[in-house]
């Protein structure tokens, strides 16, 4: 019960992100189907409702789940990955036709949507939970995400180094229901309305080729 209650005050705290905590449940799954002709990607980039909200709207994302990878607990919970001590990150995972997009523009949208030199923290968001990350799925992958990384920071773009966590992709634990599709089921939500909207409305000027129609 105390740990119960100390992960309850330690994910308010966290971030707004986390301010509307659901009923939790553990019907996760571990391993997500990969349909032929399409590859997974996985990226984490602070609050998952933020990065869900762009990559469903760009061509090629066939789909995208929110979830959790790169922790040591098992079917954790999201109040569990929220306290910052499962050392999970919140992330989504999409799949992806490379014949309609490729790994690169998913990158580039990737460090042009958000913020990879601020350590465990997007915005109002703060913890380990919302670190900058690539999980890559293969040596390709690992490459590409290395080179331009490495590109981006000499190239100066960004004042600071960039902290982006380059790692393999182990098990993808899908969060609960409420968090799928967060945005577009929720877009008057305070949090969607003030963090998420003008950060995709700027998306959508930017990276007008690459949405779907």
């Amino acid at each position: 019960m105390k740990r119960i209650i100390i992960l309850a005050l330690l994910c308010v705290t966290a971030g707004a992100c986390g301010q509307n905590v659901k009923k939790e449940n553990k019907n996760m799954s571990e391993k997500t189907p990969v349909t032929e002709g399409l590859e997974l990607a996985t990226f984490g980039s602070g609050c998952f409702w933020c990065t869900e909200a762009i990559f469903l709207n760009v061509k090629g994302v066939e789909r995208v789940e929110s979830g959790y990878t790169g922790g040591r607990v098992k079917n954790p919970t999201y109040k569990e990955v929220c306290s910052g001590l499962t050392g999970h990150a919140e992330v989504i995972q999409l799949s992806y036709n490379p014949k309609v997009i490729s790994y690169e523009e998913l990158l580039e949208i990737f460090w042009k949507t958000h913020d990879p030199t601020t350590l465990n923290r997007q915005g109002a968001d703060v913890g380990t939970q919302y670190r900058s990350a690539v999980f890559y799925h293969n040596e390709e992958q690992k490459r590409l995400a290395e080179y331009y990384k490495k590109k981006l920071g000499d190239e100066k773009i960004w004042d600071a180094p960039i902290v982006t966590e380059i790692t393999p992709a182990t098990v993808f634990y899908k969060a609960e229901d409420y968090h799928q599709n967060y945005y577009n089921l929720n877009s008057e939500q305070t949090y969607c309305s003030f963090v998420i909207t003008p950060k995709l409305e700027k998306f959508k000027k930017v990276f007008a080729s690459k949405l779907k129609k």
